[in-house]
């Protein structure tokens, strides 16, 4: 890759003080930063203090192996305990710990006394089914309440939880099952979602049928459908937990326990089973969310928005939060049911004052109007977060004007399912921030942009994001593949966490994600970011979002194609599509104006809200559209190639 054709190609001015009465009473200041260059390791050994341990660690980081770290790794402790328990004992059994809020409007509150319960007699039933320490456990639920006290069960007796998402096909499951040798499976008979029930069960006995090993599957009650009941196998939630004692007494376990596996749905080949383990994915995790949210947990209510079945429900839902004593809202269902402003009715339902959700959300709201979040008293909000992918300035701004007030600051963060918790990001009451930019890597946190040799590249350039030195929270390898982990994380840059995602450094040496390098375009010999011509064409007031591709061109080797959705009342026209190239070559250059630009409803995601590129490169490229399964919504393919032909120029 030639890193400098990489380099800024967007421009970002705007910048944002924080608030000064945040700043003021912030959970973390600048002197972290310096604490933490100091002595790296005694930063972590003190954030782990955070969490109780049956034995204290006197060892932080054991890297004589090296990819496979060790952290904390001769102290023991149980994670269930550190989220649920000690509040409890601490005298705060009183506090609520989960709003949860149904999609049809259905709601209850658990306080951490009733939360311990439900995890305890959730532990119990997991015993007597015949779960142990060791074993995996298959979850595959709505976003409820039992999702959460599932997962802690499963942590609290040492059993290892493998969360599958709701949205997957009963193959995807079937292949997670397998992989990890689950020997329960935890699901429900369905869940709500877009106003009617969804079924989850008929898919559990269908990839059942294609794994083995599952002794039982023990079935929540959501919905109330009837469902497929395999007799001796099949086990209802509500009926074995009700007989079970409120009592159980966690044991500690090893810091370095394997806690949960998640899988990475990779775009070809086998799913890849990330393991994260117990001790530093709780410490950094618990960090993380004290430091990024500037939580305070009297006062605030916390919302993320995402789902369990991905690593930011695992680390912000349930780890991070519960081990801080939050209280926070989990909601079901999807942002448009029953009306466009279901999220600021829950915002302003619950008084919440941390919002964590996905650019994608961010995006569609702007495309909904400006008007529906204004209807709604939003004043509580505080702070504001974003994960899941970079965010365009554009939409940066409107979520600071529209939802924040303009006030409250926005923590752009960036990490994976691989890192465990959130790498590089604003502080709230510290950081100026910039529209777009995750900026700097957290205390404690090494991480760098390096050219196609593994070189450090000078501000105002760009190429490859690595992490160049190991952190509590990391991935310990790859489920049953070690190997895999090796050439898949540590092969590129010898040394070196490399992930696949391209980054550029500005002229101060802040980070600027760019998506993943096999997003990036070859142009006349230019790489040019999706990204950065995504932000562009939303950065015009008639766009509400955007995907880019690149597609084969005989001549630039690979010409830019994208699609475009208008904000409301925006009518297509030739003038509007010449305008829009115009504006993306005024903003970027010549070099990245689109040849084509298709103007399409919708585009085409998965349920966690990516993009599916390769699909709209199909289309670009003018081939028969490949697999569908895994989009939220499989018909959206067939409305966009049923759009209008695109406007093709070739200046």
């Amino acid at each position: 890759m030639s890193n400098e054709s990489l380099a800024n190609l967007l421009r970002e001015e705007r910048r944002f003080a924080p608030p000064a009465e945040l700043a003021a009473a912030a959970n973390v200041t600048a002197a972290a930063y310096a604490q933490a260059s100091e002595d790296r390791l005694g930063f972590w050994a003190e954030q782990a203090r955070r969490l109780d341990w049956a034995v204290e660690p006197t060892q932080t980081l054991d890297w004589s192996n090296p990819p496979f770290a060790k952290w904390f790794a001769d102290g023991r402790l149980n994670v269930a305990y550190n989220c649920v328990d000690r509040h409890v004992e601490n005298g705060l059994g009183d506090r609520v710990a989960i709003h949860f809020e149904g999609e049809p409007g259905d709601s209850r509150s658990l306080t951490y006394a009733q939360l311990k319960d439900e995890v305890c007699q959730a532990a119990n039933a997991l015993l007597e089914l015949g779960v142990t320490k060791g074993d995996r456990v298959a979850i595959y639920l709505p976003m409820i309440a039992e999702a959460v006290v599932a997962i802690l069960a499963c942590a609290r007796i040492g059993a290892t939880h493998s969360v599958v998402f709701g949205g997957f096909s009963a193959d995807a499951v079937a292949s997670r099952i397998q992989d990890a040798k689950a020997k329960l499976v935890i699901t429900a008979d369905g869940g709500y979602r877009r106003g009617k029930p969804s079924a989850l069960k008929p898919a559990i006995d269908e990839a059942l049928t294609k794994a083995d090993g599952v002794e039982h599957v023990l079935v929540v009650r959501r919905t109330g459908q009837d469902i497929p009941w395999t007799q001796g196998r099949d086990v209802w939630w509500h009926e074995i937990t009700a007989r079970q004692s409120t009592q159980h007494t966690p044991e500690a376990h090893e810091a370095e326990h394997p806690l949960f596996i998640l899988y990475t749905s990779g775009t070809t080949g086998k799913p890849k089973g990330i393991l994260h383990t117990s001790g530093g994915y709780l410490t950094q995790a618990a960090y993380t969310h004290h430091a990024v949210f500037d939580l305070k947990p009297d006062t605030d209510v916390y919302w993320c928005t995402a789902d369990i079945g991905w690593v930011t429900g695992h680390s912000y839902i349930v780890y991070g939060p519960l081990a801080n004593g939050a209280t926070q809202v989990i909601y079901e269902g999807t942002p448009d049911t029953p009306h466009q402003g279901r999220f600021w009715e829950i915002v302003h339902k619950y008084r919440v004052t941390i919002l964590y959700t996905a650019p994608t959300a961010i995006r569609t709201f702007m495309k909904w109007g400006d008007d529906i979040p204004a209807k709604f008293d939003l004043s509580s909000l505080r702070v504001l977060g974003s994960v899941g992918e970079p965010i365009n300035p554009e939409a940066w701004i409107w979520y600071r004007e529209h939802i924040g007030a303009g006030k409250a600051p926005i923590v752009d963060t960036w990490w994976q399912t691989e890192t465990g918790a959130i790498m590089i990001s604003p502080l709230p009451g510290v950081t100026e921030t910039k529209p777009g930019s995750a900026q700097r890597a957290l205390p404690g946190i090494a991480a760098t942009v390096v050219d196609d040799n593994g070189t450090e590249v000078p501000n105002g350039s760009g190429g490859y994001l690595v992490l160049t030195e190991p952190w509590p929270s990391m991935l310990r390898t790859i489920w049953g593949d070690d190997q895999r982990y090796i050439d898949t994380y540590w092969s590129r840059f010898a040394g070196r966490y490399f992930a696949g995602d391209g980054a550029k450094k500005d002229e101060d040496g802040d980070i600027w994600l760019l998506g993943r390098v096999d997003d990036v375009m070859l142009v006349s010999g230019h790489n040019i970011s999706t990204t950065e011509v995504e932000s562009a064409l939303v950065g015009h007031s008639s766009v509400a979002e955007s995907a880019v591709v690149g597609a084969s061109d005989a001549t630039t080797g690979q010409a830019i194609v994208a699609f475009v959705i208008l904000r409301g009342g925006v009518t297509e026209t030739p003038e509007l599509v010449e305008e829009l190239r115009a504006h993306v070559g005024r903003t970027l250059g010549p070099i990245a104006k689109p040849k084509q630009i298709k103007i399409v409803g919708e585009l085409p995601k998965t349920r966690s809200g990516k993009i599916m590129r390769r699909l709209l490169r199909d289309i670009a490229e003018g081939r028969e559209v490949g697999d569908t399964t895994t989009l939220a919504d499989s018909t959206v393919m067939t409305h966009i190639q049923a759009q209008l032909p695109a406007t093709d120029t070739n200046d």
